[in-house]
């Protein structure tokens, strides 16, 4: 019979090693940091700035357990470095979340293909090239996870939304074809990809009458969901390590994605 681990040694476990997450200075990145220092975990908060979480108060007993670093995802010398500062914290790197992203939109008709270039050199090449920098890092200390942050925009056709929804559905792709190759090194790859989830961001926008008259009934679950939500699936991911479970979007949207 297997003895169930203990509190102290789950706690030893989660400090070994350091997850490092992209874009973690708002929104739902920053939630992720939180809740993964929630959970005993060191977290590396890569942002252009360098500054950390810059949204809300970080409570004082979590606060040792984030560094901030200064990244961005479109500069592969720097992101390799900060990636190999993560795994210099302390046990190496044993995780990545792929959130860093941007969102451009516009009618298809006369969509700028500078910007399509700009929406997929972050959320595609630049997620591509995390992936690649921490590879090494990862299979050097026996394995690891890499969630990458999808939508449900990718099995869905959104009007004005033509360069955000094909560097989503690549995100998927991207997420299928590593989980294959990397299994061999203990490295699973997953893709978690929300619906519409309320953030300082999109607050106003999602509280306009019209808005929320036109979208929350296509959510069964009536009603958007919270940066926290996410940061919990993320966090469970981690903590249960489930090596069985990899190249699968995990859809996280109330339901609006097979609403029919």
């Amino acid at each position: 019979m297997i003895a169930p681990a203990t509190g102290s040694s789950v706690a030893r476990s989660r400090a070994e090693g350091c997850i490092a997450i992209t874009g973690a200075s708002r929104g739902i990145g920053a939630a992720v940091a939180l809740e993964l220092a929630r959970r005993g975990f060191s977290v590396a908060c890569l942002t252009r700035a360098g500054r950390g979480i810059e949204e809300g108060t970080v409570p004082v007993e979590l606060a040792p357990r984030l560094r901030a670093l200064a990244c961005d995802v479109t500069d592969g010398l720097g992101l390799t470095r900060a990636l190999v500062e993560t795994a210099r914290l302390g046990g190496g790197l044993r995780g990545l979340v792929n959130n860093a992203g941007v969102h451009l939109h516009g009618s298809s008709a006369d969509f700028p293909a500078d910007d399509l270039r700009a929406v997929l050199e972050t959320n595609v090449v630049g997620l591509f090239a995390a992936c690649q920098a921490a590879y090494p890092l990862l299979k050097a200390r026996g394995g690891g996870l890499i969630v990458n942050m999808g939508s449900f925009f990718d099995r869905l056709g959104v009007t004005r939304n033509l360069a955000y929804t094909a560097s989503k559905a690549a995100v998927a792709g991207i997420t299928r074809c590593l989980a294959v190759e990397w299994a061999p090194d203990g490295i699973a790859v997953l893709n978690v990809a929300p619906g519409y989830i309320e953030t300082n961001l999109n607050r106003e926008f999602l509280a306009r009458p019209a808005v929320r008259d036109y979208l929350l009934p296509r959510i069964p679950v009536g009603r958007t969901g919270r940066p926290e939500e996410v940061a919990r699936l993320v966090a469970a991911l981690f903590c249960e390590e489930l090596g069985f479970l990899t190249g699968e979007t995990l859809y996280l949207d109330g339901g609006q994605g097979i609403a029919h």
